[in-house]
């Protein structure tokens, strides 16, 4: 690894200005098969580490988990890593392309379901030559389009149980949303035809209901414009299911002096999701909305509620959401509405239902420091999680 580092700091230290185009192509195409072989070899390791549980070495369950948390990847891209690691213990012809830089790891997710378990089984019972499959899929990976790839998969997969039961295609159902530095998102879902088919209706039904005379927004605008009224129609209705007890709702935190000045203030105010907004966005949102009081200190609204309440209340569970924002356990990023308040000092051994004392925890961590691993907040206020052996669980190197 050591050599590895070496020659990634020297192609970093490589000055490409003076190259002409079919250097920069040359150079190209050796960097991406050594990206594809670099990939290969990660594969490798995390399913090595999928079956060895190394990813309990540091509090977590699973090593798509631990892909999360530690290499801050996409719960999809996690999930590709651990899928293909998994398939090409079935294909080695396929592992061989891709250790050798001939296959990408794009194209081996698409290769992945013929290596699942109930396409295997099916293959197994109609003596597939599994090897054929195999060495055929690097023939197409290597020599067609991307998109051939994937006919061919499906095809494959399709004649495998032509006269089966038709299957549930709302198994394939997926929605991610990625979160952008300005609180923004963008999403992307996929959908069989039937689940397309209720949300077409519901968005279109909107769309049509709200074109005013002179609308100048565009299709995509509109339709981005109907699944926000969607969301607020379904908040407002009040029937959605509660988190951790209390109402979904949209929450938005602003200093009294922000909120009462008439200025922009940029960055004055912080949703519920980490999103910040300016002080003015936040007024607008305010106008129709319930808003509480939060005090964080001895002068306003008690947040130290002594020894007499065990469980925690709604009020103090707002300051802890507030300050910790998700599990601080190292390597999760679980939501506020995942966890519980734990009491660092237990209650039954004096501790306090106080912020001071409280942590954010999901439920599997929560358990976790209850058999020997340890959070603890720092003066600075960050979070450091240590195992039962005393040593600290890293994810970022301590300067």
């Amino acid at each position: 690894m050591g050599e590895l580092q070496s020659s990634l700091d020297a192609l970093a230290a490589e000055d490409l200005s003076g190259m002409f185009g079919p250097q920069l192509l040359e150079v190209l195409g050796e960097a991406l098969r050594s990206r594809n072989r670099l990939d290969a070899f990660i594969t490798r390791v995390v399913r090595e580490g999928e079956k060895a549980g190394a990813a309990e070495f540091d509090g977590l369950k699973t090593m798509p988990a631990w892909l999360r948390g530690h290499a801050r990847l996409s719960p999809a891209a996690a999930g590709r890593i651990v899928r293909s690691g998994r398939a090409l213990e079935h294909l080695p012809a396929v592992a061989e392309a891709f250790a050798a830089g001939d296959v990408t790891a794009e194209q081996v997710a698409v290769i992945t379901p013929i290596a699942a378990g109930e396409a295997l089984t099916a293959a197994n019972a109609q003596s597939v030559d599994l090897g054929e499959v195999d060495r055929a899929m690097v023939t197409v990976a290597t020599t067609e389009a991307h998109q051939r790839l994937g006919e061919v998969v499906h095809r494959y997969l399709d004649a495998l149980d032509p006269d089966g039961p038709e299957p549930d295609l709302t198994e394939g159902r997926r929605l991610t949303i990625a979160k952008h530095a300005d609180g923004s998102i963008t999403g992307r879902f996929d959908l069989d035809a039937v689940g397309g088919e209720k949300v077409q209706a519901a968005l279109e039904s909107i769309v049509q209901a709200s074109r005013p005379k002179g609308d100048m927004r565009t299709r995509a605008q509109q339709q981005a414009d109907a699944l926000v009224q969607l969301a607020d129609n379904a908040l407002a209705q009040g029937d959605l299911p509660f988190l951790r007890t209390v109402k979904p709702h949209v929450v938005l935190t602003i200093g009294v002096e922000d909120l009462v000045d008439p200025s922009r203030n940029p960055g004055a105010a912080e949703t519920g999701f980490g999103a910040t907004l300016s002080a003015a966005r936040a007024r607008w949102v305010a106008c129709d909305a319930t808003v509480r009081r939060m005090v964080l200190d001895a002068d306003g609204l008690p947040l130290d509620v002594g020894r007499e309440k065990r469980v925690v209340p709604p009020h103090l569970r707002r300051a802890v959401e507030k300050r910790d924002r998700h599990c601080v356990f190292a390597g999760c990023g679980a939501p506020t509405h995942w966890c519980d308040v734990h009491h660092r000092l237990e209650w039954i051994n004096g501790g306090r239902t106080s912020l001071e004392n409280s942590a954010l925890l999901c439920e599997r961590h929560h358990t976790k420091v209850h058999h020997g691993f340890r959070v603890e907040q720092q003066p600075d206020g960050q979070w450091r999680t240590y195992r039962p052996d005393g040593t600290e669980i890293l994810i970022h190197p301590r300067v």
